[in-house]
């Protein structure tokens, strides 16, 4: 890799941070958000639901153990830069094919290091997550507030539509037909099903209710995406079209589509929850898990609370049967879990296949695809 230059990173409350860029050389701009996961820096990079943000990673090496394709949760780079306070470039390990910031340069990812992170993440931890970017030392910081500011804030923004597929993709299987709305899946979400033998249908997120169901689909399935929930309105509508036509599940943004199609509001999280620590309780079982969330938003409880104080589900009457809150975040007590028993759907907010992660919840895919079986 070249030489490093020195460039910063600006918030837009006027927060600099000085640094080397080690990525491409121009820079840009995103929400700047906080990921305090140990490993996965390359699937992070790669999920599509870092699509219009920069990842500020707490842990201070990243880039120990390469990069490799086994890795990729995509096809390409979504999140737009990374920030770290010390970036390696080695290919020594085991599963290595490649330098991580190598890789970052031939992906096009901007890309500084030598930053002090732990002063970024505790302002973005008491201020929120907010727009920033990464710059060269000779943009002007005026200069680089005038980009800030013309970027789009996270809230009101769709990019679950920009990052779905154009047309549909299709993945051989004997098992259940799994047909998914894809906001931008992670392959190993995909592998979790593929490993159970099942076949995968993932269609582009702007799919009608009709079209989908004429692809004879055994479980509907909705997928994690970036963005805000509420500006994908017609994603929604099309969930509320299929609700009890066939078993539902979803992950993350499709926990939040979901819900939001039964009548429940979302909102945006301060700084949100990405990190693969986060325990979740599942207040039908008592069972709490260690699970890898990854989210800026998240949904209100029925009576438009933020937070779940109580220890048992929440239950409450739709048009689609009852309605159960089932998970709570112990960190924070926001919701994690829908279940409409009447209609065979669940969701959860966190993410189970948690590629790499712990994988407590894994055994969520197997009860998702009980819900797809005849009787």
């Amino acid at each position: 890799m070249s030489e490093l230059n020195p460039g910063y990173v600006l918030l837009e409350d006027g927060s600099r941070f000085e640094g080397q860029l080690c990525g491409t050389a121009q820079g840009g701009v995103g929400e700047v958000v906080f990921n305090t996961a140990m490993t996965g820096y390359q699937e992070a990079v790669t999920d599509p639901s870092y699509a219009g943000q920069i990842i500020t990673f707490t842990y201070p090496m990243v880039g120990n153990y390469g990069v490799s394709a086994q890795a990729m949760e995509s096809g390409l780079a979504h999140a737009r830069g990374v920030i770290m306070r010390e970036a390696g470039n080695n290919t020594d390990a085991a599963t290595a094919e490649g330098g991580w910031l190598d890789w970052l340069q031939s992906n096009g990812v901007w890309a500084i290091t030598g930053v002090n992170t732990r002063a970024l993440v505790r302002q973005i931890r008491d201020r929120g997550a907010m727009r920033g970017g990464i710059f060269e030392a000779g943009i002007s910081v005026e200069e680089a507030m005038g980009m800030i500011e013309d970027e789009p804030t996270m809230a009101g923004s769709d990019f679950a539509s920009r990052v779905s597929p154009g047309s549909p993709i299709e993945h051989d299987g004997n098992g259940p037909h799994v047909v998914a709305l894809d906001t931008g899946i992670k392959s190993s979400i995909v592998n979790q099903f593929l490993e159970r033998d099942c076949r995968v249908t993932l269609l582009p997120c702007l799919t009608g209710a009709d079209e989908v169901m004429a692809r004879q689909p055994d479980l509907l399935f909705l997928a994690n995406g970036p963005g805000d929930p509420a500006a994908v309105s017609a994603v929604t509508d099309t969930i509320g079209e299929l609700i009890g036509k066939k078993p539902m599940v979803g992950i993350c943004l499709g926990h939040q589509l979901l819900c939001r199609a039964v009548g429940l509001g979302t909102f945006k999280l301060p700084f949100g929850h990405r990190g693969s620590n986060h325990p979740v309780k599942d207040l039908e079982t008592g069972v709490i898990e260690i699970t890898s969330q990854n989210h800026g938003f998240a949904v209100l409880g029925p009576g438009g609370s933020e937070t779940i104080e109580q220890d048992e589900p929440v239950r409450w009457k739709t048009e689609h049967g009852d309605a159960v809150l089932s998970h709570i975040n112990l960190y924070d007590r926001t919701v994690e879990g829908l279940r409409l028993p009447e209609a065979k759907a669940m969701t959860v907010q966190h993410h189970p296949e948690a590629g790499p992660g712990p994988r407590d919840s894994r055994h969520l895919f197997d009860r998702f695809l009980d819900l797809a079986k005849v009787g």
